[in-house]
């Protein structure tokens, strides 16, 4: 006899194994380095809302909506969908890299499915598929992703 699949149960497995893995990545600070050579810092990825270089602090370089090192700004370098540099580019050359405070790469932050190495991180993969809705609500993602 073939045991059957509960579909409720794997799916409730696959959110747990999605929220465990965001938990283990606070453990250790992603950070985005942007520009040609990656030599631009955009900010971390997943540090919380008072520190100055994350990029989910509205009130910091990485994550003001107007900043031109934000990721966040629709009319900069690295924000806007169409510039080579920004994540949010589908034919971006040359996103934003993440890596971690040791210097090891994570793959690339972007929308381009073309681009070698990139990032399967569940983070970077909730950014890529949420990014307009997160731009207009910081706050409410940041709450989602990591409260």
């Amino acid at each position: 006899m073939q045991k059957r699949i509960d579909p409720m149960g794997v799916k409730k497995f696959l959110v747990f194994s999605g929220l465990l893995t965001i938990g283990i990545l606070q453990a250790q600070t992603l950070h985005l380095y942007g520009g040609a050579d990656q030599n631009q810092y955009l900010g971390c990825i997943n540090c919380d809302t008072f520190d100055k270089n994350s990029v989910w602090n509205k009130f910091s370089d990485y994550g003001n909506a107007f900043s031109s090192k934000s990721i966040w700004n629709t009319n900069g370098n690295y924000g806007s969908t169409y510039s080579t540099y920004s994540p949010w580019s589908a034919y971006a050359s040359y996103p934003p890299a993440i890596l971690d405070e040791n210097g090891n790469f994570f793959g690339y932050l972007t929308l381009n499915p073309y681009k070698s190495e990139r990032s399967e991180l569940e983070l970077a993969l909730i950014l890529c598929k949420h990014h307009d809705d997160i731009k207009t609500d910081i706050d409410g993602w940041y709450e989602k992703l990591f409260r």
